[in-house]
């Protein structure tokens, strides 16, 4: 059994906004969010284990990150 892994979607609804506040907020695009919305997408994050996509985020860049092994 594979345990799925915490997107930006299960982030926004734990913390009861939208994506695109959370993507903002993940990111620190410098978009004005409030501190107290800032804090609970944090810690929705941190609740749900949250870790950023990779190849999404690859895809989006077209950055190739070579990690070390």
């Amino acid at each position: 059994m594979t345990i799925k892994s915490a997107t930006i979607y299960d982030v926004a609804k734990y913390a009861k906004t939208s994506t695109a506040t959370v993507s903002r907020v993940l990111s620190n695009s410098g978009y004005s969010v409030s501190e107290e919305l800032k804090q609970r997408v944090l810690e929705a994050a941190k609740e749900l284990k949250y870790t950023p996509n990779l190849v999404g985020r690859q895809l989006k860049t077209k950055e190739i990150t070579v990690l070390p092994l």
